[in-house]
């Protein structure tokens, strides 16, 4: 496949007639080329057009059919080879090994939901008997499915340029609950972006799917976005960005004469406590682990650890002091645009200028876009005071608080807006602490882990890569792993139809030998009725 400038609206390659975008070589600046060509408002249409026109036949596949065409892009994604490599590492100045396990991740995500298609669970079906016979009132017969809400527009993300774009976790998730999509792509790697987009369109075209199924936009201002939720046919949103964009796309959303959900993934500064007992142990240990895990991705990951909480002390000290060192050793690194590495420098200025912070130290110096790491710290009275210090500068830079007291740390927690992570690194005699802590924890974030740091998300059944605004949009919902599905489903219960009319999966005989909940109980078979109180696949 080559790069030639053109959208995919369907499976027709557009050039797009409402200006033009060029994709930019981050280390270099060097203007790249073809230049892109932005959707026109025609051209918008046309795309939710056939999204809608495709949602009704797309959803009615088999689930085998659906399961097979998310298999097909994955290996049709792989099919680009080092084209696909190159051109994402020239936009986005990404190591190669980086994007060639974010490709992996991006195709094991894609045969995951196939996977998650092909059990049915995510259907959640519940069938309820009639109970002709009851008193004082009959039963009816009820039977619950869940179906995908609708088109779905998905915004591509700057810092993954695979696993959270075009055919990222929500395309991914999207399509697995019946959903078509309609990408925007991020405009920092529109090569990267296209080159997938005509992965997922082969793929599409080579097993037959309706026409609507994907499309791929290009926008040279924020027309098109904004235009594409809040287009009556669009049904929800999936997003991953910076706060600002993310609440405008949810402010265009609820102002619409029928709001619907915006799946966003914002802000998030992702505290790690330090326990004292594991502090006092382990701080020189610790020290070189956190920096890099700060310093991974030159900072640019949602999960990045841009707090740190202690208790003051000579641990803390030596914890300090170990991480300063690991720092000053650390080399610049290439930010994914030149708009990122400004507003990453003015962040780190603003902390460096401020009276109540102190500077530790930097990393190595670097030329043009390269970011190099920070590490402040402050008292936790300061911090509670100055909302500026609990914003998130988005790279490698990180503040440390220095607590007086086991009290004035859970001040400081309780004082924090809703996060992705909180991650505790303890030791045994720790847990009363911990414990005490954990309430407050859950209503924090998403996620806790120990011993660790947040970045690195696993793609699994029990990862929830989400958590209290601004972190996300939704609490309820996770962007990473195989429950990212239920954000495009919504049930649908019916009462009394007749057995003829009823969808495969609901039928009596399951013949699609999806897991059925039956009068609160399963799993069921055709021919036996074995209860465990829980949804569990037929064996």
């Amino acid at each position: 496949m080559t790069v030639t400038g053109q959208m995919l609206i369907g499976h027709t390659a557009v050039l797009g007639g409402q200006g033009s975008i060029h994709g930019l070589a981050a280390a270099s600046g060097e203007v790249l080329q073809p230049a892109f060509g932005g959707a026109s408002a025609a051209e918008l249409e046309r795309a939710c057009a056939l999204a809608e026109a495709a949602f009704d036949p797309y959803r009615q596949l088999p689930l085998a059919q659906r399961a097979a065409f998310l298999e097909s892009i994955a290996s049709h994604v792989l099919g680009l080879g080092e084209e696909l490599i190159e051109r994402c590492h020239l936009e986005t100045g990404l190591p190669r090994a980086r994007l060639e396990g974010e490709r992996g991740r991006t195709v094991g995500q894609l045969r995951l939901f196939a996977q998650v298609v092909r059990d049915g669970g995510f259907l959640g079906v519940r069938i309820d008997p009639a109970q002709p016979e009851r008193q004082p009132l009959p039963r009816v017969e009820l039977r619950l499915r869940h179906i995908g809400l609708g088109p779905v527009a998905v915004f591509g993300a700057s810092n993954f340029p695979l696993a959270f774009s075009v055919a990222g976790g929500d395309t991914a998730s999207a399509l697995a609950a019946g959903c078509p999509v309609i990408v925007k792509a991020h405009s920092a790697h529109p090569g990267t972006s296209e080159l997938v987009g005509q992965a997922i369109a082969r793929a599409a075209q080579s097993l037959g799917l309706p026409e609507g199924v994907f499309s791929l936009l290009f926008d040279s201002g924020r027309a098109i976005g904004q235009g594409l939720v809040a287009d009556p046919r669009i049904k929800a949103v999936g997003f991953t960005g910076s706060r600002t964009g993310g609440v405008a796309l949810m402010q265009i959303a609820a102002l619409r004469p029928e709001p619907i959900p915006v799946y966003a993934e914002m802000s998030s500064i992702n505290p790690v406590l330090l326990l004292p007992q594991a502090l006092e142990a382990r701080a020189e240990q610790i020290a070189p682990a956190f920096v890099a895990s700060l310093t991974q991705g030159a900072g640019q990951f949602c999960t990045n650890p841009g707090l740190i909480l202690a208790l003051e002390g000579s641990a803390l000290q030596r914890f300090e002091s170990a991480a300063a060192a690991a720092l000053a050793t650390q080399a610049a690194q290439t930010m994914l645009t030149p708009g990122i590495h400004r507003s990453y420098c003015q962040g780190v200025a603003a902390l460096a200028a401020h009276a109540q912070v102190q500077t530790l130290a930097q990393g190595l110096a670097g030329q043009g876009t390269q970011a190099r790491g920070a590490l402040f710290a402050t008292s936790a009275e300061a911090f509670m005071g100055c909302a500026q210090l609990r914003e998130e500068v988005f790279g490698p830079a990180s503040l440390i608080v220095r607590c007086p007291d086991f009290a004035a740390l859970q001040q400081v927690l309780q004082s924090l807006e809703g996060q992705l992570t909180i991650a505790l690194h303890l030791s045994d005699g720790d847990h009363p602490q911990v414990r005490t802590l954990l309430p407050l924890l859950e209503r924090k974030a998403g996620r806790l882990l120990v011993n660790g740091f947040g970045t690195g998300v696993e793609v699994a059944h029990a990862m929830v890569h989400g958590g209290p605004f601004p972190a996300t949009s939704d609490s309820r919902s996770t962007s990473v792993g195989s429950l990212a599905i239920q954000r495009f489903l919504r049930p649908v219960s019916y009462q009394d139809l007749p057995e003829a009319l009823l969808p495969a999966e609901l039928s009596s005989g399951n013949r699609l030998h999806v897991p059925q909940l039956i009068d609160g109980q399963g799993p069921i078979s055709p021919t036996t009725h074995s209860p465990t109180g829980a949804f569990t696949h037929r064996s």
